[in-house]
C-alpha cells in the first residue's frame, strides 16, 4: 500500500482554511474544533488530510472526496 506525499500548501488558502476547520474528531466527538500541523498524502487513490486535533491533540483525518465521484456508490 504506497503512500504519495502531497502538498498541502500547494492548495488554495480557502481551500486550506476550509479543511482546517471542518473536522471532526473521534476523541472529543465534536466537529470544527480544527486541525493543526496538516500532512496531505493519497493512499489508493484517495486522497487525506491527516493532523492533530486543535482541542485535543489526537489525529485527524480527513478524506477528501472526489468531485466527480463524490455522491455516487458503486454497485
Amino acid at each position: 500500500m504506497e503512500i504519495i506525499e502531497r502538498d498541502f500548501y500547494a492548495r488554495d488558502k480557502e481551500d486550506q482554511q476550509a479543511f482546517l476547520t471542518q473536522t471532526f474528531c473521534n476523541t472529543c466527538l465534536e466537529m470544527d474544533l480544527g486541525m493543526v500541523e496538516p500532512v496531505e498524502y493519497e493512499r489508493e487513490g484517495v486522497v487525506y488530510i491527516e493532523g492533530k486535533c486543535a482541542k485535543c491533540g489526537d489525529t485527524v483525518v480527513t478524506e477528501i472526496a472526489d468531485d466527480e465521484t463524490d455522491g455516487e456508490w458503486e454497485d
